[in-house]
């Protein structure tokens, strides 16, 4: 399984990022192999569309899952389709959420959050 999580730095040490589309970076997490790889948010500083071109990034990175803090309204229908499902985050690290999740303590995402606007840098 890989999961992917949005992150504000690029190894399991960061900090979660409760952003998606605008998140600094994007760490993935293969379950099978417990390696981690991390890939810097390159649409993070768009004008519109940060979302959508987030959800075509994880859809072509072969995730099963994503760990965020919510998926705007575009994101959450693009992941939906897609049949990919998105965990809630908690505070902390990539690797402490990471271990929730194996823990089953992270909450499902059911419904779209707010679209975000902000660019860069909270």
């Amino acid at each position: 399984m890989k999961i992917l999580i949005s992150a504000a730095g690029d190894n399991k040490e960061a900090l979660v990022d409760q952003r998606f589309g605008r998140a600094e970076y994007y760490v993935i997490y293969n379950d099978e192999t417990h390696e981690y790889s991390a890939i810097e948010n390159v649409g993070k500083f768009e004008n519109s569309g940060a979302g959508v071109k987030a959800s075509q990034f994880v859809i072509e990175q072969g995730v099963d899952c994503i760990i965020t803090g919510s998926l705007g309204p575009k994101s959450f229908s693009i992941m939906q389709d897609a049949g990919i499902k998105g965990y809630k985050n908690i505070e902390g690290t990539v690797e402490e959420v990471i271990k929730a999740f194996k823990n089953n303590e992270l909450v499902e995402l059911n419904t779209a959050g707010a679209e975000q606007k902000t660019r860069g840098n909270r």
